[in-house]
């Protein structure tokens, strides 16, 4: 035989082998993709929270891009096709379409099951109530390049509004990418402005996000600053390009001053606050779907040690801590407050068991439980919040917990019905664009 039959034989050798060994790579790939899809099923979290990935599956090959491009792990190939197996992680951050080279993805709102209510704008971001305008998260947009891109078109639209005699040429509401945008953009149009924000920290839910979270893959054209590439960039050092450039333009921005209202006065916008009223000639929406954190409404929970999101546990290390919540977000928060040394953790919740959580979140807290790192009371309900410790009914009995730190995990209250009264009128979108 000679050396070329050889040769050929050889190279076909090695072929089969490097085609054997990437199925049986991406079969083990599958079987984990398909058990993860399992277990979302059997865990009830099938139903994504807002934007998120529908797949062609005539036009997907499965070929994985979009699997690869997904920092929360949301997508997975099953049966040679992608589809969503972590639905509830998605936020809708759009990197799966941009990745999927067959343009099989396409981004909707809400499920045939559950709609999503998206308030109807106009495409300068005016809504029906003329002189109010909506960007970003609020509007159905999660991505932070476009809701930032929004929030400087819209100050570009309602910069041209005239009339009225107002304290202010505009009120952004919301302090994220979107509210930050048009912040800047008020400044460069030398527009009188007041940016609220009802938490003490910028940056919207990028904020909320877990420590060293990829956050942006794409390129952002901002006002003053001009386009800034990031590429990949984790959570902390978004914000902290962020917070520097509000160092840098000086853009003021009110913490803490929650929106509670908006009236039409004399031509004018009146916005209320926890804090005061201010009169505008128009006003930007530019807020979170998360909404206002939902409150136990008990005395004492104005105290400073009440707070209603965990940033790191290692802050509370040494301390005696009450997490408040049955959802996953309260089980993650107390078990990875349990794993920090010398923290005393109890997990209170209302109900009878917890429903709707990762199996793998149930089966830590369980475990954490058994060593006695966690106290998990269940059926219970906080009365009082001191400074030294809190009142807790449980089981009908009051009792009283030394606590250092309580930390509330209840979800938000949605601002639908807030915006309703003013006139703005919502869109239910049922897995639809």
């Amino acid at each position: 035989m000679s050396n070329s039959y050889l040769y050929f034989y050889l190279y076909v050798a090695i072929f089969v082998i490097i085609v054997t060994l990437y199925r049986a790579r991406q079969n083990r790939k599958q079987t984990g993709h398909t058990a993860q899809l399992q277990h979302a099923v059997e865990s009830g979290l099938m139903e994504p929270p807002s934007l998120h990935p529908v797949v062609d599956t005539a036009r997907c090959f499965g070929g994985g891009a979009c699997v690869k491009s997904c920092p929360e792990q949301a997508l997975g190939v099953v049966n040679g096709k992608a589809v969503l197996v972590n639905a509830a992680h998605c936020i809708g951050h759009g990197a799966c379409a941009a990745a999927c080279p067959v343009e099989a993805i396409k981004l909707v709102f809400g499920t045939e099951k559950r709609g999503i209510d998206i308030p109807t704008v106009t495409p300068q971001f005016e809504a029906n109530v003329p002189g109010i305008f909506i960007a970003g998260e609020l509007g159905g947009m999660g991505l932070i390049r476009k809701a930032a891109e929004q929030g400087r078109q819209a100050m570009n639209a309602l910069r041209k509004k005239t009339g009225g005699n107002a304290e202010f040429d505009v009120v952004i509401v919301g302090c994220g990418p979107a509210g930050l945008s048009a912040g800047l953009s008020a400044i460069e149009h030398k527009l009188r402005y007041k940016l609220l924000e009802q938490e003490d920290s910028l940056g919207g839910a990028v904020y909320h996000y877990p420590r060293q979270k990829v956050a942006m893959t794409a390129p952002v054209e901002l006002a003053i600053i001009g386009k800034v590439k990031f590429g990949e960039v984790h959570k902390e050092k978004l914000l902290e390009f962020w917070l520097d450039v509000v160092k840098k333009t000086g853009l003021q921005i009110a913490f803490r001053e929650r929106m509670e209202a908006i009236e039409r006065e004399h031509g004018n916008f009146v916005v209320r606050t926890n804090r005061g009223s201010y009169t505008a000639r128009t006003v930007l929406l530019a807020m979170g779907r998360r909404g206002t954190p939902r409150k136990l409404d008990v005395p004492g929970e104005e105290s400073h040690k009440v707070v209603y999101r965990l940033i790191d546990p290692a802050q509370y290390q040494g301390q005696s801590v009450l997490v408040v919540g049955g959802g996953d977000s309260a089980l993650e928060a107390a078990i990875s407050l349990s794993e920090q040394p010398g923290t005393h953790v109890t997990l209170s919740y209302r109900s009878a068991a917890f429903s709707r959580v990762k199996q793998k979140n149930r089966s830590a807290l369980e475990q954490q439980e058994k060593t006695g790192r966690l106290k998990v009371m269940l059926n219970s309900q906080v009365t009082r919040v001191t400074e030294t410790h809190v009142e807790i009914d449980y089981d009908s009995i009051p009792q009283k917990l030394k606590n250092d730190a309580v930390i509330v995990c209840a979800g938000g209250l949605l601002p639908t019905p807030l915006l309703q009264k003013i006139g703005i009128e919502f869109a239910t979108k049922f897995g639809t664009e």
